[in-house]
């Protein structure tokens, strides 16, 4: 059921808003900003390493084994939620097609979506 024009303005209100006070909640990945697989493989593969360290530590009672173990969970962590930074990230691979870019990039995403439905409406 389509939404009336006051409710698409409030729901318009409503999303300006958010985006303007809790600009962090909704932000998305941005250009060349989006997670690597391979450091979340990297960086779970260092956590499951760092906690077999961690039980081998507090079993044998060597207090520093712990530590270290403890250290290396920690920068598995910060590998795997690290975003990818630079070309690799952002240029296509050989033999794929660029992205088409968006219609625009100020357009929020409820604006694409409205823009799409108007464009499907008229087909019919």
């Amino acid at each position: 059921m389509p939404l009336s024009e006051q409710e698409q303005r409030l729901l318009d209100e409503m999303e300006r808003h958010l985006m303007n006070k809790d600009a962090d909640v909704v932000s998305a990945p941005r250009e060349g900003q989006t997670l690597s697989y391979r450091n979340i493989v990297y960086g779970t593969i260092l956590v499951l390493l760092g906690i077999g360290g961690l039980i081998a530590g507090v079993s044998s009672g060597i207090i520093v084994i712990g530590v270290i173990a403890f250290l290396v969970m920690v920068a598995g962590v910060v590998l795997a939620v690290t975003p990818a930074r630079g070309f690799a990230a952002t240029t296509p691979r050989s033999g794929e097609k660029k992205p088409k870019p968006a219609s625009s990039s100020s357009a929020s995403f409820m604006d694409r979506m409205n823009d799409r439905w108007d464009r499907r409406q008229g087909d019919r």
